[in-house]
């Protein structure tokens, strides 16, 4: 078997897994989510308008920051939503199975044993280098 046709396989596999089964259910419910679709199409007019005015070379500063204010609003209303709180749950559980797969990848292709080796995975979000903040252990 090449290494193409075992690559399909874990995808299959992967579309098995009670993670990625629930992301995708929870991906499907914002979808068919009327009152979540309207929230999100306002945040986006928000930004638009936000990025229209931002342009402008005579900006209206006390404007931007309604927009601002407004879109922190919407963006609020939009987390506090229990669909949108399940979505993110999910898509954070699927993250961090797919940062396990690319670490245990990452470790083989240093020559380390693909039958043990364990990457480290940090369950904190950063985009530092892990090396300069406190959160890292």
């Amino acid at each position: 078997m090449d290494l193409i046709e075992m690559t399909r396989q874990l995808g299959a596999a992967l579309q098995q897994d009670e993670r990625v089964v629930k992301f995708r259910e929870a991906q499907k419910v914002n979808e068919e989510d009327t009152a979540l679709n309207e929230l999100i199409a306002k945040l986006q007019l928000c930004q638009m308008q936000f990025q229209q005015e931002a342009s402008k070379e005579d900006k209206d500063e006390a404007k931007l920051q309604q927009i601002d204010t407004e879109y922190g609003q919407i963006y609020n209303q939009i987390m506090a939503s229990k669909n949108m709180q399940e979505y993110d749950a999910a898509v954070k559980e699927v993250d961090k199975l797919m940062k396990y797969i690319n670490g245990i990848l990452s470790l083989c292709l240093q020559g380390e044993d693909p039958a043990t080796c364990e990457p480290h995975i940090h369950e904190h979000d950063c985009s530092c280098g892990c090396d300069s903040c406190s959160g890292c252990e």
